[in-house]
């Protein structure tokens, strides 16, 4: 890490020193010899002054590679800050798919100005990859790719993909049509390589072929091409006409946005955990969960008054009321997790889902269990009471219990509605199940002062 920080540094201070030097030239020898993912951290370093530098220094066809590195907020940034003619060639060399995710983002007056300037046909290939649902395999599949035909030789297959190949995003996977654009087999870049020039598509292409409808969930996607080892996979509609492919790099970046998802609906923060986010925006979008759960927290101040005379005979209960509370939260949302992280991955089915219960509940007798016999020891002890060791015990016995079930039901619950389990987020839990460890507590300890 250290290394890499330092050759980070040298780069920065070489591509520095040439902006300023103002000699496009020698900026271009040297800049173009690092990857397009070093570029685009260098890049995004620059003052706007630099940056118009390298839009004067480099071919729209070279940016376009550092361009497409880039985060989505940044390149809706720099897009608008580019002269129009530039930013129209770099959309036109864009994947398809990459440029319709950037064109949902801009404005709707800049983003019809791009569209009248672009190219023709690329502007059709991004407004249709538009037209599709968000978060479906037609809104991230692309257009660039190479088919191929049953009876064509190997040879001539070749001699195309050296023609075409360049302006597809892989050529690792290439796919088989008939006359009607339907997809009939793969050829993987190893088969062609390693068969004889003669023999034709049909007779080394694979005929079982994984592929997913284009209103598919991008979830889905992911599971599938994690299941099956994939670089990349074909794009149907309904009647098996190929219309896209999806590649490696986009399930990475579901992945990631998914990823991102469940921990921002886990943790209440849905929307606001971009760290360039304004504090004013980040407040106004978790403004909701935080004002609800002080409003569920009102029920926690009613359960405990309803439990006034139990807290006055014994006020030493009050202090052992946030580990009850604690306890029962922390083991809610592990099982939530658990639950969550499941679901997900698409893990959980109606053969298993009771199975999973039951072990989550199991876990939670258990550490119930080793819980109650720490806690009845420690306050015995410490407190020189046998009484409050009993009502603090059994009450994080049953808590514990209580919660995981809890931690485990809710997220199924609302999987089963359609909704995003993940919805059921921690801090939600977490309040649901504090209010439930109080009673659970004052119950326990009301019902066992009678007998003393």
């Amino acid at each position: 890490m250290a290394i890499e920080r330092t050759e980070r540094a040298r780069h920065e201070a070489q591509v520095t020193a040439l902006i300023q030097k103002g000699d496009p030239v020698d900026f271009r020898d040297v800049f173009l010899t690092l990857h397009p993912g070093e570029q685009a951290d260098l890049f995004i370093e620059l003052e706007r002054p630099a940056r118009e530098f390298v839009y004067e220094a480099l071919s729209p066809e070279a940016f376009t590679d550092l361009f497409e590195k880039l985060e989505l907020d940044e390149q809706e940034q720099f897009i608008q800050e580019m002269p129009r003619p530039f930013a129209v060639r770099v959309l036109n060399d864009m994947f398809s798919d990459n440029a319709a995710d950037l064109m949902t983002e801009l404005p709707d007056d800049f983003m019809n100005e791009l569209f009248e300037l672009m190219d023709e046909t690329e502007a059709t290939e991004v407004k249709d990859l538009m037209r599709y649902p968000d978060d479906t395999a037609g809104a991230i599949m692309t257009t660039e790719f190479i088919v191929l035909k049953a009876d064509k030789t190997v040879g001539a297959t070749l001699e195309d993909l050296r023609e075409l190949g360049p302006e597809a995003e892989t050529i690792y996977y290439l796919y088989v049509i008939d006359a009607n654009r339907r997809l009939v087999g793969v050829v993987s870049l190893r088969d062609l390589i390693v068969s004889p020039l003669d023999v034709q598509i049909a007779d080394i292409m694979g005929r079982r072929v994984v592929s997913a409808h284009v209103l598919a969930d991008q979830e889905d996607l992911a599971r599938t091409v994690q299941k099956y080892d994939l670089l990349a996979l074909p794009v149907i509609d309904s009647e098996d006409h190929l219309l896209g492919i999806i590649t490696v790099d986009d399930v990475m970046d579901v992945i990631e946005r998914e990823t991102t998802e469940d921990f921002e609906e886990l943790s209440a923060t849905k929307g606001s955990s971009d760290i360039n986010m304004g504090p004013i925006e980040a407040a106004m979008k978790r403004a909701p969960w935080i004002i609800t759960l002080m409003f569920l927290g009102m029920i926690t101040a009613s359960t405990i008054g309803g439990f006034e005379d139990t807290l006055e005979t014994i006020v030493l209960l009050a202090v052992f009321m946030p580990l009850v509370m604690g306890s029962a939260g922390n083991a809610a949302t592990q099982s939530l997790v658990v639950a969550v992280r499941s679901i997900a991955l698409g893990t959980i089915n109606r053969k298993n889902v009771l199975k999973m219960i039951r072990r989550e509940f199991g876990t939670g007798l258990l550490l119930g269990l080793a819980c109650m016999a720490v806690i009845f020891g420690v306050i015995t002890v410490l407190y020189d009471s046998a009484l409050i060791g009993m009502i603090v015990g059994l009450s994080i016995f049953a808590s514990l219990s209580v919660a995981t079930i809890v931690g485990t039901l809710v997220p199924l619950l609302i999987n089963r509605l359609k909704l995003d389990p993940a919805v059921a987020s921690g801090p939600f839990i977490t309040t649901v199940v504090d209010n439930l460890g109080l009673l659970i507590y004052f119950t326990v300890a009301t019902s066992l002062l009678r007998f003393f």
